[in-house]
């Protein structure tokens, strides 16, 4: 978002509770700042995306991101981070003085009065996006009713996720003229990357009706599980097609040893070779050039999810192209995402070579792969149309902050 982000990965050193002097703070950057609450790591993510959206728009815009510590990404190049400041008067008043936010885009709810008090009196919009009543009614909402139902009347736009949370923001917190739209959940986004269309033409014909699969972000120590489930591929489908593509394409030299001793018939795409009817693995070792084989490939399973204490990939990245996905079961970064999307039909879970082979085998039908892409799809199309009507919400509001 701009060189103007050095300081993104601030965390203040204040424990909870204590107020911050604005010497330890990072200055104010110049232009507006669009303030994100995050509830949860989910809606961090989302802010990252929101971050990247807004600048796109208007690179003049900050995003400053507040949550608790370990739901915060710990070098986001894109927006300045720092914890919830303390729900008290003080600690909400430097906070909102030092930074002097353009709006505020509060997620789900986790409601601090406080925080929330101080930041109504400055004049800036409040929006609460993706309120979902059962965020709303946890026990703090029984303990103090009337600072919650106070702090949920300081909102001028909230995006509900059900019908069932606007009802009952209608009927039992009183909101009665504040806009709320019914959008769905907000969540990250699935964006196509870009790919070199003549490549993708020309390898699109000489790969006519073979059944394709990607292994992407592939690590290491994933290699001969994924070499040994294509085998097993092989046996039942002698015209399959492997697509490699390394966690580090820098590093390759384990890969080609590996598929030298499998006796696999490969390809490396950065000496410029072009796959034919004997090929069997393609090396895809260029960076930058995924989204060629998300596009040729309609079904990817995403590495780095196999070995222990990994973290996974993205599923976001294969949404985005049509492409059903397996995955294995270390994904803790991406565990909400790999959840929605599995709950959709349009991902499935593998542990071994043996069920790695086997949803390989069971989705490899057109009908299977199609069907799992497009709940893919259909997944992805949604978070992107709330997020869309997100974006445009605030950059309407800071254009009427600029008028006026």
């Amino acid at each position: 978002m701009g060189g103007a982000r050095k300081l993104g990965s601030y965390l203040s050193p204040a424990p909870a509770g204590t107020g911050e002097h604005e010497a330890d703070l990072p200055s104010r950057p110049e232009g507006e700042v669009v303030w994100c609450h995050a509830t949860t790591r989910t809606h961090a993510d989302v802010a990252l995306h929101l971050a990247d959206r807004l600048a796109n728009a208007r690179p003049d815009i900050h995003v400053l991101l507040t949550g608790a510590p370990d739901i915060l990404p710990q070098e986001p190049a894109s927006v300045y981070i720092h914890p919830t400041p303390a729900d008290t008067s003080a600690a909400a008043q430097a906070f909102v003085s030092h930074w002097r936010p353009d709006l505020c885009v509060w997620t789900a709810g986790d409601l601090k009065p406080a925080i929330l008090s101080a930041a109504h009196r400055t004049g800036m919009p409040l929006y609460l996006v993706d309120a979902d009543e059962a965020r709303l009614t946890q026990p703090g909402w029984r303990l103090l009713p009337s600072s919650s139902r106070t702090a949920l009347r300081r909102f001028a736009f909230i995006m509900a996720r059900t019908q069932g949370t606007e009802t009952f923001l209608r009927r039992r917190v009183g909101l009665r003229d504040t806009t709320i739209r019914v959008t769905g959940a907000l969540r990250e986004e699935s964006k196509p990357l870009p790919y070199n269309e003549s490549d993708h033409e020309e390898l699109t014909g000489l790969l006519r009706g073979r059944p394709i699969w990607l292994a992407a972000r592939l690590h290491v120590d994933e290699l001969s599980t994924v070499l040994e489930a294509n085998e097993a591929v092989i046996g039942m489908s002698h015209r399959v097609l492997l697509v490699i593509a390394p966690a580090d394409p820098d590093d390759t030299a384990p890969y080609h040893e590996a598929l030298k001793a499998s006796g696999m018939r490969y390809i490396t795409w950065s000496e410029g070779s072009l796959p034919d009817e004997t090929t069997q693995v393609i090396l895809a070792d260029t960076r930058g050039e995924l989204g060629l084989w998300y596009r040729i490939s309609p079904i990817c399973f995403m590495g780095s999810s196999l070995i222990a204490g990994a973290h996974g990939s993205d599923p976001n990245e294969p949404a985005a192209h049509g492409s059903a996905i397996l995955y294995g079961p270390n994904i803790r970064t991406y565990l909400a995402a790999y959840s929605r999307f599995a709950e959709a039909g349009a991902a499935r879970i593998v542990r071994d070579v043996h069920t790695l082979a086997e949803a390989v085998q069971r989705v490899i039908p057109p009908d299977q792969s199609a069907a799992m892409a497009h709940a893919a799809w259909d997944v992805a199309t949604q978070s992107a149309a709330v997020m869309d009507q997100l974006v445009d919400a605030i950059l309407t509001a800071l254009d009427e902050r600029t008028v006026t």
